[in-house]
């Protein structure tokens, strides 16, 4: 019988790597501080997601052994938001910049209204470091920057004033030099809620000397602005990711979601690929769903992703479907099996989808389009040919519908049961089979 190993706690959450900032900048002892906070709170690297967006704080998810998610500039805490709802149970670290504090500002209000359980570092150095050095929201009036060459005439930004009075659980005010700054990151980790700090450093590539401006003209700095140091807000409001997650709980029989259930078992052994294209309020997305619906219901997984204009009811629309016995990983469509086009506006957006079909493929296109060129058979559908007048805004349907029937994508039963449930069933059903009996020329 083996003897049980003791794990020790991780003596560093950094990796061996050198940082890359210019000499004497602030950002890293901020990280190091990060680093021994971490380490004292004995957090292993699984348990923590370092979040980070652009500029030379934006470098510095690299330098740990976490998990880490960079993206765009601004918008870090959007991401730990939501990294945090999904995963309650992950120490979410938000490393960003000033430049991007006053990008995603609107973030920075709506994170402390919630109270979401992240910790924000803002490494703030009063301008944009890694483009030249240009002002931000945080440099003090008077200051030189290229875009202030005459002093600076707005008033800074109070970060720690501004998440306090919405509703922050933790807020912090100090410097890269501060003794205390390991012992103030552990507490903002710490506390159940949202937790920023704002960490002044020095910019030696721009700030620094533009404004002969060092560790001394830190503290003189913030005194001469009024503003306070140390811990400023603390509150025991409830944080919002648990908070939520109690408030939903047995909720869920009030929510309208729909369930779908396997009423059969399919033998597709393959994964199939459904596109329908034309234009926007042309009901090519919920066509598309019956079809998505139709496949679950025949205990397959499907997934749906559409493509449309912001302005929703003009120009295209197009639907992505894939059909698969197995999980779907990517919900990308480049070669479909079946292909409808609706209308011009679909035609235009089909040509990527028809040059990578081959004749295994069908294209199901209506009358008065031009012919596509493709490898794939091409049935042209004649809208006029029903009995019943198709309105333009439901043709999507009928051609979805003739499709699905002279096709084994999903079984026709199913997508025909689907289309006749809800408070348009009635309809559904007249054009279903309307659709079905629409000729091919």
């Amino acid at each position: 019988m083996s003897t049980p190993v003791e794990l020790l706690p991780n003596p560093t959450l950094r990796t061996e790597a050198d940082y890359p900032f210019c000499p004497g900048c602030g950002h890293g002892p901020v990280l190091d501080a990060l680093n021994e906070a971490m380490v004292k709170l004995e957090l292993a690297p699984h348990e923590v997601v370092i979040v980070s967006d652009i500029g030379c704080s934006g470098l510095s998810d690299q330098y740990f052994t976490t998990s880490a998610f960079h993206g765009l500039h601004g918008r870090s805490i959007t991401y730990a938001t939501g990294i945090k709802l999904a995963r309650p149970d992950l120490t979410v670290v938000v490393i960003m910049g000033d430049g991007g504090t006053g990008i995603g500002g609107a973030h920075m209000l709506s994170a402390a209204r919630r109270n979401i359980g992240v910790t924000v570092l803002v490494l703030n150095n009063f301008n944009f470091g890694m483009t030249g050095g240009q002002h931000s929201t945080t440099t003090p009036e008077g200051f030189l920057t290229p875009t202030t060459p005459t002093g600076n005439l707005e008033a800074p930004l109070d970060i720690c004033a501004t998440v306090g009075v919405n509703g922050a659980a933790f807020s912090y005010r100090g410097t890269s030099f501060d003794h205390d700054l390991v012992d103030r990151i552990a507490e903002g980790i710490t506390t159940e809620g949202f937790a920023m700090l704002d960490v002044w450093d020095l910019c030696t590539a721009y700030f620094v000397r533009n404004n002969k401006f060092g560790r001394r003209q830190i503290d003189t700095t913030m005194e001469a602005l009024g503003l306070e140091s140390g811990v400023l807000y603390r509150s025991d409001k409830p944080e919002f990711a648990a908070a939520y997650r109690r408030l939903a709980e047995g909720q869920h029989e009030g929510l309208r979601v729909k369930s779908v259930q396997a009423t059969t078992t399919s033998t597709l052994q393959r994964r199939l690929h459904f596109v329908v294209a034309g234009s926007a309020g042309g009901r090519v997305r919920s066509a598309a769903r019956l079809v998505a619906t139709a496949a679950m219901q025949a205990g397959l997984w499907s997934a749906q992703r559409d493509d449309y204009p912001i302005t929703v009811k003009s120009g295209h629309s197009v639907s992505e479907v894939i059909i698969s016995p197995n999980e779907i990983h990517y919900s990308g469509v480049e070669s479909p099996d079946v292909l409808v086009i609706v209308s011009d506006d679909g035609y235009g957006k089909a040509g990527p989808y028809l040059r990578s079909m081959d004749e295994t493929d069908a294209v199901y296109v209506a009358d008065g389009q031009p012919q596509p060129e493709t490898a794939a058979k091409v049935i042209t559908v004649d809208p006029a040919s029903s009995e019943m007048r198709i309105p333009r805004a439901s043709l999507a349907l009928a051609m979805v519908s003739k499709a699905i029937h002279e096709t084994d994508l999903v079984p026709f039963d199913l997508f025909e049961g689907t289309a006749g449930e809800g408070g348009f069933g009635e309809k559904n059903l007249e054009l279903v089979a309307a659709g079905v009996a629409l000729k091919s020329i």
